[in-house]
């Protein structure tokens, strides 16, 4: 018994180093919002002070990048989850021809490395003399996206019991009706997680961004630009703020299923 309590107590232990580990680069961005720093590098810590959250907004080419990252993350999120939920229940409730191929599509567009993934949608973009700005970002956030939306949504369908729409369509709901009330309040934690998933891979990516972009620029490929003159701690506090709502956003999510359970 002593042995498994110490092995409990150092289970317990390893997984807290973990997760300080992990969370260790988050608590710096965090710290260094409030720097005080007097010089264009903002790696040392010298004071602290809230002035950078007051000017939050000073830095245009900045503010520029980081609204055309949330446009971008906003727009192809909508598109993803209306495609990408449609698909998961294609996949999860119904059987056709070709659906092991589909299945086969989904999980490699997951597992292709995004470096293919840009060099690949570049070529098609170019070949077509498709210009590329926002849109062409859209597009490619939509494709990598995708396919996380559809394994959460049909991970969901799969679990659903289809007496409950059979219930209602006996009871006389239309098809639309049925859908409405039963079917999609029953997957919703499902089309929530991808869609949070899918906002959440917009506002992170940079490779096929890169590929993509033109002469638009977003919040990550600004970072990346800015690494040579020193990152300012407005990026800090914007990436601190980011992260917040992520969490406030995850948290009210786990609370809504809590009270739907």
């Amino acid at each position: 018994m002593r042995g498994i309590r110490l092995g409990d107590r150092l289970l317990h232990v390893w997984t807290w180093l973990v997760i300080v580990w992990l969370s260790s680069p988050i608590a710096v961005m965090v710290l260094f919002g409030f720097n005080d720093k007097q010089s264009k590098s903002n790696t040392t810590w010298q004071g602290f002070t809230l002035r950078w959250y007051g000017e939050l907004f000073e830095i245009a080419d900045l503010t520029t990048a980081l609204r055309n990252t949330l446009v971008i993350a906003v727009a192809s999120t909508a598109v993803t989850v209306v495609i990408g939920t449609m698909l998961g229940l294609a996949l999860g409730r119904h059987r056709f021809r070709g659906l092991g191929a589909t299945n086969f599509l989904v999980f490699a567009a997951i597992s292709t490395p995004e470096l293919v993934m840009g060099a690949s949608l570049l070529s098609l973009f170019v070949s077509g003399n498709v210009p590329r700005d926002s849109v062409t970002i859209i597009v490619a956030h939509v494709l990598f996206s995708l396919s996380f939306v559809v394994v959460t949504v049909r991970a969901r369908v799969v679990g659903l019991d289809p007496s409950l729409e059979e219930a209602a369509r006996d009871l006389g709901a239309t098809a639309w009706g049925t859908f409405r009330q039963v079917t999609l309040p029953s997957i919703m934690p499902g089309v929530a997680a991808g869609a949070m998933l899918s906002f959440a891979l917009s506002i992170d990516d940079y490779v096929v961004t890169s590929f993509v972009n033109g002469s638009t620029v977003t919040f990550p490929l600004w970072i990346v630009g800015a690494v040579k003159t020193g990152i300012p701690p407005q990026v800090n506090v914007m990436g601190t703020l980011i992260f917040g709502i992520g969490v406030l956003v995850a948290i009210g999510n786990a609370i809504a299923a809590r009270r739907r359970n």
